[in-house]
């Protein structure tokens, strides 16, 4: 199938793309895995998303699914199992729909937050379980919780939840932080409780979460300690494995790009969360998407 731009992802950067693309007059093709909407979709209230307070993240993904077909975008529900990227006819493989060719393509692929891998974890998303403390966090007013993980997002994280939250832990497999010394300096002087030499060994709860065991790393100890929510912030994994090896990469598996999009190939563009960024949000996701559409409307333009 013949197309003048493919999209890798149908999240909101992959979508917004889409919506960019049509627009300006071509004919193009959305390639998603499994659902509309990437992790938002498995988001229970988005709270920061402009004109659309309390919109349940699945309820924002239809809307912006809606929009995306309403335009005449074709949605292909397959995963992507290679990529031909260098040459001025780029090919994106799929499993059951064959080879797409396009003049263009946008990796929207996404990430998946790094999961814990303990017991309850999954049963818990979206009910005291969040990968997302800005997300999420507004929802904890007065309330217990805990944050996992040493980096500067788990100490920004922890600082940014002590503007809601009446108690917060940090937990911390390691005797020492991560995180840049500016920021654990704060931390140290924020109140928060830190847990050294600690991971979380259970998630504790029937119907919600009642508390966390934590698993001493020195002596394997255990303490239980009460709290109402998870902050998991142990680093995300981009879904850049089988897509687009003649991308350039960073050291963590991010595609790397420029301000606007730009990768080290011609013709190639990344938005969304799979590229390598400080913030990783709906609205900037969004937005790169636009401008990933934009780009690659002033590169097939330049090519004809």
């Amino acid at each position: 199938m013949n197309f003048d731009i493919v999209i890798i992802g149908g999240g909101p950067a992959g979508l917004t793309a889409g919506i960019y693309a049509v627009r300006a007059g071509y004919k193009v093709a959305i390639v998603e895995k499994q659902f509309a909407g990437g992790q938002i979709a498995n988001t229970e209230s988005v709270d920061n998303y402009p004109a659309l307070f309390g919109i349940s993240g699945v309820d924002l993904a239809m809307k912006m699914l809606e929009h995306t077909e309403k335009l005449g975008v074709t949605m292909i529900y397959d995963s992507v199992v290679g990529t031909k990227l260098s040459c001025k006819e780029k090919i994106v493989s799929t499993q059951n729909n064959g080879n797409l060719i396009a003049k263009a393509v946008i990796i929207c692929a996404g990430a998946t937050p790094r999961k814990l891998g303990v017991p309850n974890e999954d049963k818990f998303v979206g009910r005291g379980v969040s990968y997302c403390a800005v997300c999420d966090g507004a929802f904890y007013k007065n309330k217990k919780v805990v944050v996992v993980g040493g980096g500067n997002t788990a100490v920004s994280d922890c600082l940014y939840l002590t503007k809601f939250a009446s108690e917060v832990h940090l937990v911390h497999r390691r005797d020492k932080l991560r995180a840049s010394k500016s920021d654990s300096d704060k931390l140290v002087n924020s109140g928060v409780i830190i847990h050294y030499n600690n991971v979380i060994s259970n998630i504790n709860g029937e119907d919600k979460i009642s508390g966390v065991t934590l698993q001493n790393t020195l002596d394997n100890s255990l303490t239980d300690i009460n709290i109402d929510g998870i902050f998991v912030a142990v680093g995300q994994i981009p879904s850049s494995n089988d897509i687009a090896q003649e991308v350039e990469r960073d050291e963590y598996g991010y595609f790397v790009a420029d301000e606007n999009t730009c990768t080290n190939i011609q013709g190639v563009f990344v938005a969304g969360d799979v590229r390598r960024k400080k913030v990783r949000q709906v609205i900037t996701a969004c937005s790169d998407g636009a401008i990933a559409a934009e780009l690659a409307n002033e590169y097939i333009t330049n090519l004809e």
